[in-house]
């Protein structure tokens, strides 16, 4: 399985990636993707929903069943991924492209409050 080395990561199985001006853009790993399968619905946060770390803030449906998005730290949503509305399975094909959503954190110092991809990988077992 791969976990990237360039991103970080929560226990509910979240990647978040650091952008441009403070920002980071969330989306969910391949272990999640894989557990599951076919996405057919995401319901992302709504742009300028307040982010408190490890609160619901979104649904990821599949044909299997439909899990809660976890905040990864505080802050606010800037941005979601529109082209998800139309195709969520790109979730599926590419889990460490597709982005749901991308927010500012309150303190880019709770960065440090993620799991790096060793973390990761011991979390998963691997």
């Amino acid at each position: 399985m791969k976990i990237p080395e360039d991103l970080s990561y929560t226990s509910e199985h979240l990647w978040v990636r650091s952008a441009e001006n403070g920002c980071c853009f969330a989306g969910i790993t391949g272990y999640a993707q894989d557990l599951l399968g076919d996405i057919v619905y995401v319901e992302a946060p709504v742009v300028g929903k307040v982010l408190r770390a490890g609160t619901p803030c979104g649904l990821i449906e599949s044909v299997k069943t439909s899990s809660d998005l976890h905040a990864p730290l505080d802050g606010v949503v800037e941005a979601i991924n529109e082209a998800l509305q139309n195709a969520p399975e790109q979730i599926n094909d590419v889990p460490y492209v597709a982005w749901i959503f991308k927010f500012r954190p309150n303190n880019q110092a709770d960065s440090a409050k993620l799991l790096d991809a060793k973390a990761y990988r011991k979390l998963l077992g691997i």
